[in-house]
């Protein structure tokens, strides 16, 4: 079981089977919400578990030999006693806990049926992901493992297993949402327990949310929700795992506490996410409002809107035991006693994040893609100017979704695209839903731009590009949502156009350096480079852009036009990349901190903007300027100054130019070294 296409759903490669999702939303419809959130709640828990309440669960956590052992270590490092580390404990374990009651579930349960019926024409979810669940609670503990688009994630799967007699899960939530009045105290008693998001190496913190985590996994209290990217993704794009929460829930069954545990991979799919408007100003750099009671109040306004359909697939329970088979010798764990604390092996260490990296691939391919998605890509294909003052012909764009639909099925894409409406309804009907990013007029579709405040003096130049930025990189998230379809065949296009080779080693070794490059943009499951780049070229093959032998990889005739697509799809990513290389080789820049690092890359994105050098304004993101140090830190063309307080990096500016060079051809592919992942 080591790649994610054992787990494809077998129905995935085509148009939605309407018979597979179910609307939950109809019966709400159609009944009392009161009567639905007082009806008999007899979900079927995980037979091996005890009986234990919120208040059993925080005395074991307690009293565990572990925290013991932690308590009585972090007081001689601080000179403290282990009385006053212990209240401290205490302290961190109330504010952290959840304190789960059925009586706020129901309450909830009822204020979900009524926001959702106002948000969503439909929330569909797949009845045979949901049986298996059913299943799984009562055979092990199970941790549910959703990807993170919006805030309506977590609500929404807490309501599904309401509604399907499933235990609520306990959530893990970032701890800035249990200061909302009233508000976190009722999502703390509907399972929320909250968590600090800035630990560092606050060990007595660790050491009390890894035990209490530990401890609701061993004792089944009930499943275990966390994101396992970690984060709310900005740009509607899958993130890189983070691997703390992760090393936490597999702990039990490494250490031989519980016999198996079961990961429950979930694809939430938007046609239009609430945040939109929000993320993309977040990317310009508008900070993040406040989690606040009184910010939730006055944000009822998007209750007027339409937000389309919801699309919650559950995928297959996976079992640990299976997965980690071969893969990790448990025996080591049993060299040290099991509630002494010890550092995780590099095998560990290396099974937990294959493991991660192959949940957020299996949530990608259970996404269902819409037809925004696909407008999205086309649409960010044509020249900004056609897009603001010509409009695109309506007729092209419908013809190239069309187009695009047809590839994104024989890649093997699930798609979101009702079969029983006539094609020009549904990208009618798809356009009207978007209305807040474009808009369709006399036969040709143009992008809506922010309306210009009241202002005195004539808006800047600079201020142009942002204004123009925000519904584009709008648009870029929405064509994020179907990147993972095609990122590799996109990787080989590119491949093919740098090397102009037909070399298969030599376009090998391009699309590994691709990888290595955008590896914080795109996942990529570690050390199955050789796999998706066979994957890549078999989909090339099979919509008949080429034809490959042992040695070579042959562009067809046919296949100029797949091949433009994707090359494409994939430069906005390299000329934003390149932009950010360019400002960190200048003169001046030798030391530099991320706060700085940010608007001066800005600022020059704006300025080669301005004069039109550069097209895409995704160079823009804050997001993807992250990217690029983490990336340039891992390829160690930047490298983090230890005693710096401020995220302060050294610029490597000859290995920097050289990734770069060879990204613009400067530097022949050929003399690249042929094993993934060297180091550049």
């Amino acid at each position: 079981m080591t790649s994610s296409s054992q787990y494809k759903d077998s129905g995935r490669a085509g148009l939605e089977d309407v018979d597979e999702f179910v609307d939950i939303l109809e019966e709400r419809r159609r009944s009392s919400d009161l009567g639905y959130a007082f009806r008999t709640f007899n979900p079927q828990p995980y037979k091996g578990a005890p009986s234990c309440s919120t208040a059993d669960l925080n005395k074991a956590v307690l009293e565990s030999q572990y925290l013991s052992y932690m308590a009585k270590e972090i007081a001689m490092e601080t000179g403290s006693s282990v009385e006053e580390v212990r209240e401290e404990v205490c302290g961190i374990l109330e504010e952290m806990s959840q304190n789960l009651q059925l009586g706020f579930i129901r309450m909830m349960a009822y204020t979900l049926s009524k926001v959702f019926k106002r948000l969503f024409t439909s929330i569909l979810v797949n009845m045979e992901g949901l049986n298996m669940l059913q299943q799984a609670v009562q055979e092990s503990p199970v941790i549910l493992m959703p990807n993170h688009r919006s805030y309506m994630d977590f609500l929404a799967i807490s309501y599904i297993l309401f509604t399907y007699d499933i235990p609520v899960p306990v959530i893990a939530a970032g701890i800035p949402l249990a200061g909302m009045k009233m508000v976190g105290e009722i999502l703390r008693r509907s399972g929320a327990f909250f968590i600090r998001r800035a630990i560092g190496s606050d060990k007595l913190y660790w050491a009390v949310l890894s035990e209490y985590v530990k401890t609701i996994v061993r004792r089944g209290f009930a499943p275990v929700e966390f994101y396992v990217e970690g984060l709310r993704s900005r740009t509607l794009k899958s993130l890189l795992p983070k691997l703390g929460m992760m090393h936490m829930v597999l702990e039990p069954f490494f250490k031989g506490e519980v016999y198996d545990i079961t990961l429950v991979p979930i694809s939430i799919s938007y046609d239009r996410v609430l945040e939109e408007s929000l993320l993309a100003h977040e990317l310009l750099g508008v900070p993040k409002p406040k989690e606040s009671t009184t910010g939730l109040l006055k944000a009822t306004k998007v209750l007027q809107e339409n937000y389309g359909s919801m699309h919650v697939n559950f995928g297959r329970p996976l079992s640990v035991r299976q997965l980690c088979h071969g893969k990790i010798n448990r025996c080591q764990f049993n060299l040290v006693p099991r509630d002494l604390p010890q550092q995780p092996s590099a095998e560990a260490q290396a099974c937990v994040s294959w493991l991660a990296h192959l949940m957020v691939r299996i949530q990608e391919e259970g996404l269902l893609i819409s037809p925004w998605s696909l407008m999205a890509c086309m649409l960010l294909q044509a020249p900004t100017t056609v897009l603001t003052e010509e409009g695109l012909l309506w007729h092209q764009l419908t013809e190239k979704t069309l187009w695009l639909r047809k590839l994104a099925l024989d890649f093997g894409a699930r798609l979101n695209w009702p079969g029983q409406v006539p094609d020009s309804d549904v990208i009618s009907s798809t356009v009207a839903l978007h209305c807040s990013v474009v808009q369709r007029k006399a036969g040709r579709v143009y992008l809506v731009q922010e309306n210009e405040p009241l202002r005195k003096c004539p808006i800047s130049p600079e201020d142009g590009v942002i204004r123009m930025a925000a519904p584009l990189l709008m648009l870029a998230s929405y064509r994020n949502q179907s990147m993972h379809v095609f990122v590799r065949p996109a990787m080989l296009a590119t491949a093919i156009r740098v090397t102009e080779s037909t070399q298969r080693d030599e376009l090998f070794s391009f699309f590994c350096f691709l990888q290595d490059v955008f590896s914080n943009e795109f996942i990529f499951i570690p050390g199955k480079s050789p796999q998706d780049f066979e994957e890549a070229c078999v989909l090339l093959k099979k919509c008949g852009a080429v034809n490959f032998s042992q040695q070579e990889v042959m562009v067809l005739d046919a296949g100029s036009e797949v091949l433009s697509f994707l090359q494409a799809l994939l430069q906005p990513f390299i000329d934003s990349y390149q932009v950010m290389f360019r400002y960190l080789c200048e003169e001046g820049v030798h030391v530099l901190s991320e706060k700085q690092f940010l608007p001066a890359v800005r600022n020059l994105a704006t300025e080669l903007i301005l004069s039109g050098e550069l097209c895409t304004y995704e160079a823009l993101s804050s997001d993807m300027q992250k990217n690029v140090l983490s990336a340039l830190r891992r390829l160690e063309a930047v490298t983090k100054l230890r005693a710096s307080e401020q995220n302060e990096y050294r610029v490597n500016k000859a290995a920097v130019r050289r990734i770069g060079d060879i990204l613009s051809r400067k530097i022949p592919p050929q003399m690249l070294q042929t094993t993934p992942d060297a180091r550049l």
